[in-house]
Formats: C-alpha cells, sequence, structure tokens
C-alpha cells in the first residue's frame, strides 16, 4: 500500500536519498529504494519498541542525524504508519545525504568570505563606500532591511554618518537617501531632529 508513495519521495529526491520501508509487525526490512546503507528487503528492521515513542506526536520523527561507516552525514526522518485500529504497521524512513549540500555550503562560504584585510588607503576618499559601510553595518547588526528601520534606528545611523562627515560632502543627501530606502524630505526631517535633540 505504501510503496508508490516511497517510490515518489525515492524519484523526487535520488540519488541523495534512500528510503526504506519497514514492516513494524514483523520487525523485517520490506523494500528499500536508492540504498545508502546496506539494508537490504528482508533484512532485520530493529526497530525496538514503538510504543516508547511519544504517543502525543503525529508519528513523524525527526530530521535527526546520522552516520553512515564512511563518514557521511545524513538527515533522517521517520514516520510510524498504522492500521484503521492505530496499531503501527510499518515504519517509513527517508536518509538524506547532506554530503552535496554541505560541500556546496563550504564552496559558498569560501567565497563569501573575506581573504584578507580591505586596502583603506583605496576608500580614503570614497565617502560613498563609508555610507554604504555605515548602514550596511547598522542593518546587518540589527537583522532588518533598510526599509524597515524605525525612526530610532534612522536617527542613529544618521548620527554616525554625521559624525563621520558624510553631510559636510556635497550630494551627500540623495545618496544616504537611497541607501536608507527614504525620501529626501524624510532624510531632510530627521537631519532637523537629529539637530535639535541634545546631545
Amino acid at each position: 500500500m505504501w510503496a508508490p508513495v516511497c517510490g515518489a519521495v525515492a524519484a523526487l529526491l535520488a540519488p541523495h536519498a534512500e528510503v526504506i520501508l519497514h514492516d513494524a509487525r514483523r520487525d523485517r526490512v520490506l523494500r528499500v529504494w536508492n540504498p545508502l546503507s546496506r539494508r537490504a528487503t528482508g533484512d532485520p528492521s530493529l526497530l525496538g519498541e514503538l510504543e516508547r515513542l511519544d504517543p502525543t506526536g503525529d508519528g513523524v520523527y525527526g530530521p535527526y542525524e546520522k552516520l553512515l561507516p564512511d563518514g557521511r552525514r545524513l538527515s533522517s526522518v521517520s514516520a510510524v504508519l498504522c492500521d484503521p485500529d492505530g496499531r503501527p504497521s510499518a515504519v517509513l524512513c527517508v536518509n538524506l545525504d547532506r554530503t552535496p549540500l554541505d560541500q556546496a555550503a563550504t564552496l559558498l562560504a569560501a567565497f563569501a568570505a573575506p581573504t584578507a584585510p580591505r586596502p583603506e588607503p583605496l576608500f580614503e576618499q570614497d565617502w560613498t563606500e563609508r555610507v554604504h559601510q555605515i548602514v550596511g553595518t547598522y542593518v546587518r547588526a540589527h537583522g532588518r532591511p533598510a526599509e524597515r528601520l524605525t525612526r530610532d534606528d534612522r536617527l542613529a545611523v544618521l548620527a554616525e554618518l554625521d559624525e563621520a562627515g558624510i553631510f559636510a560632502v556635497r550630494r551627500a543627501v540623495p545618496v544616504v537617501a537611497s541607501a536608507l530606502r527614504i525620501s529626501r524630505s524624510t532624510l531632510y526631517a530627521l537631519l532637523s531632529d537629529l539637530r535639535r535633540t541634545p546631545s
């Protein structure tokens, strides 16, 4: 009955996921799709005592981690399938090989990570770069995009930009307004409020 479900999951995740269907009553492997482990049809399932599982859940357990003998990590999910009387009749396990995901994450991290200090003399005169750095640092530190910053957030950023001398530069206002995703009129109003606030 569950073979088409297992086959569909296996087809979707092939060749990176193993799907195993266990007979919960006989404690035997019924079938394996895309084998990664050495389990085979007819092997003992060694499921343990299913009645000791948390009865308040929905019958799905995981994702949890498993290891293959060659060191590959698996993300695994198990689902206990019950008969009409509510008794476990089968257990469906999906074991996803994390190797391609881990390799991709390592590759992306290597591209994303800075490999050397920024050559500051190249940027000393680039005030627009300074604007981007100040705004970007604040955005990353607070976990909100520029368009979702609060009024107090924007005042804090403007205070830092002002201290860095950005507003002494001609044409700074449109650059700052664009970086903060606000209009020039809103920026002028915020600057006015900032300079009226006693330090």
